[in-house]
């Protein structure tokens, strides 16, 4: 090996142009992290592609015309079939014009039922606010008026007849403030309360069974939307609303929100701890846990559901508890 020969010492102008300037060497306080520029490595270079810039994505520009055109000759080819059938005067004309008239007068018929549907539940909420305000203020005649509107909320169903005829028969013997609106609480919303227990617990077991069978998560969760929407609405129409497909969304919308509210997910978690022991869940299998979660939640649902759409409050009668109804979910649920 050879020595490395010294360099001989140079003098040089500080202002001299032709002396560049090295740049500075930068070190970094180690932190372990070979990757951590901290670490005494040099920064990572950004990626050419994040240097150039994405630009103009043509791909996504190309994709999107091509299927507004589609959308556009699909289109008008319906609709230069159906001018052209209408104009006929031979059986096709006279067939689209019959199926174009029925057509509209579905779709009119639809948006009637859909109105009609939000404008019961708002009927519900008025009378609940009207109850709520006759008993703060134990005004005799607002409470007589608040009954009246609530029997003709149920005067055209017949299985409140036999109900209707025993709150008539009484309903003049009543003197002190509360007891008529207790009077038609036993006797017109108390049977419906028995009813509605009986859909709840029928929907939490049937949830709780096709969540624990289901074969793909997918399936099971599009059978919990559609069977907890289908038990809004059979709650709010047992009650008197009967909402229509948009009315059903509303009515869910208020439902989640009276559940944060109330915190009633938390609830709902604590007596699943409380029933089934602390690590029970998790020893079963993941199918028999996330049934056991389904059927509670719908039920859940369901008690906050009679919470909104039932017009008055619980005054003497016992109100449907998630506690009371857990345990004949699940003694005859799957994870039995």
């Amino acid at each position: 090996m050879t020595a490395p020969s010294r360099r001989k010492p140079m003098v040089f102008e500080p202002d001299d142009p032709a002396v560049e300037a090295a740049p500075p060497e930068v070190t970094y306080a180690g932190t372990g992290d070979e990757d951590d520029p901290a670490n005494g490595a040099a920064p990572p270079l950004p990626r050419p592609r994040d240097a150039i810039g994405r630009g103009v994505r043509w791909g996504g520009l190309f994709l999107s015309a091509v299927a507004s055109l589609t959308l556009l000759a699909a289109s008008v080819a319906f609709t230069g079939f159906v001018s052209e059938a209408m104009t006929r005067n031979d059986w096709v004309g006279w067939l689209a014009t019959a199926l174009a008239a029925l057509a509209t007068v579905s779709l009119a018929v639809i948006i009637l039922r859909e109105l009609v549907g939000i404008l019961r539940l708002n009927r519900l909420s008025r009378l609940r606010r009207q109850i709520l305000d006759a008993l703060r203020q134990r005004d005799a005649a607002s409470e007589r008026q608040a009954v009246k509107n609530l029997k003709a909320l149920f005067s055209s169903r017949p299985d409140q007849k036999w109900g209707l005829a025993r709150l008539g028969e009484h309903e003049a013997d009543i003197r002190d403030p509360g007891d008529l609106l207790a009077l038609a609480e036993r006797e017109l919303i108390v049977p419906l309360d028995i009813q509605a227990r009986r859909f709840i617990l029928q929907a939490a077991k049937r949830v709780s069974v096709v969540t624990a069978l289901s074969p793909m998560v997918w399936i099971a969760m599009i059978y919990v939307l559609v069977e907890n929407l289908r038990l809004l609405r059979t709650l709010a129409g047992l009650y008197g609303g009967r909402p229509g497909f948009l009315g059903s969304f509303r009515l869910a919308r208020m439902v989640v929100t009276h559940i944060i509210a109330t915190g009633g997910l938390a609830l709902t978690d604590d007596l699943l701890g409380q029933f089934l022991g602390q690590d029970l869940l998790r020893r079963l299998s993941r199918r028999l846990g996330e049934g056991v979660f389904n059927g509670a939640l719908t039920a859940r649902i369901g008690v906050a559901a009679i919470e909104v759409t039932r017009p008055l409050p619980f005054l003497e009668a016992t109100p449907v508890r998630i506690r009371d109804l857990l345990p004949e979910i699940f003694r005859r649920s799957p994870a039995k």
